[in-house]
């Protein structure tokens, strides 16, 4: 007689399906972690470059801002330069900006300039801008502002008759 048990064969492999199973589940599920994991790092990587953007902008606000009141500035060489302490940056609630405005030198016998009635002064401005998780950029300008030599009241009149 014969008996119905299950051949040789079939039942050393009654439990290979499940332990591959298993193998090929877990290996999706680290796959999972790695690119959940690597999707935040890439989300703080570009929160972070927005904040460095923003840094930058406060600092060239801050440069903007300078130029506008680059007449405040005094014109003495070697004198201590004119800053600005952290500025909120309009529309914002974290960007700041602080300038250091100096004036470096004049020149005098400027090209295309009649008679010697210009003067150019040198002056370098440096801004620091920050933003949130400190994010932080530095930026230097240097402004070249062309005035009357004689000063604000010097006249300056037409030389020559000019063209007929």
């Amino acid at each position: 007689m014969r008996s119905m048990s299950a051949s040789p064969g079939r039942s050393s492999q009654s439990g290979a399906a499940l332990v591959i199973g298993l193998v090929l589940l877990v290996i999706l599920t680290l796959l999972a972690l790695t690119g959940m994991n690597t999707a935040t790092t890439e989300l703080a990587m570009a929160g972070n470059e927005q904040f460095r953007r923003n840094a930058a902008l406060a600092a060239n606000t801050g440069i903007e801002q300078a130029i506008a009141g680059i007449g405040a500035v005094p014109v003495i060489k070697g004198a201590a330069p004119t800053v600005v302490a952290p500025t909120l940056v309009t529309g914002t609630e974290n960007d700041r900006y602080e300038t250091s405005t100096r004036y470096v030198d004049d020149e005098t016998g400027l090209p295309q300039n009649s008679a010697d009635k210009f003067i150019g002064y040198h002056y370098v401005i440096e801004s620091t801008g920050t933003a949130a998780r400190n994010a932080r950029d530095q930026q230097e300008q240097g402004v070249f502002v062309v005035a009357s030599a004689g000063g604000a009241n010097a006249p300056l009149g037409q030389i020559g008759t000019g063209l007929p």
